[in-house]
């Protein structure tokens, strides 16, 4: 079995929270899916698991961060072009997040993101293949 990741967040509405990454163009896993926890299918091994706060904080060892005050976590997602990452800014600005910051380019890689609707920040990058070295 290959390793999974599962990123937990907690959201303050969780429909309006699934409407606005379907708007993304993620998709949800129902056997994982119920009225206190989605989860968001990134990729066959990442995943993020959308939990309403009262199922985050059966969870957490502390209070939950107001992520519109404090950064608790910054996911970054690669994308497959730079128009990828521009696509999906302006898809989670039309949905209702934020920027918080301008385009990056730096030549071989390029990067922006958003705030979703809870706060939590999502990265997005584009790095040029030919500028990996392979180890």
């Amino acid at each position: 079995m290959p390793q999974m990741i599962f990123v937990n967040l907690p959201v303050k509405d969780l429909q309006n929270s699934m409407a606005f990454f379907k708007a993304l163009g993620f998709s949800f896993n129902p056997q994982f899916t119920d009225d206190t926890a989605a989860c968001m299918v990134i990729s066959d091994t990442i995943f993020a698991m959308l939990l309403t706060h009262e199922k985050f904080a059966g969870f957490a060892p502390q209070p939950i961060a107001d992520s519109s005050k404090v950064t608790e976590v910054l996911t970054c997602l690669s994308r497959e072009s730079r128009a990828d990452v521009d696509a999906m800014v302006n898809a989670a600005v039309a949905a209702g997040g934020k920027t918080y910051a301008k385009p990056q380019d730096h030549g071989f890689m390029y990067g922006h993101g958003f705030q979703d609707l809870d706060g939590h920040v999502w990265e997005l990058m584009w790095m040029d293949p030919a500028a990996v070295q392979q180890g």
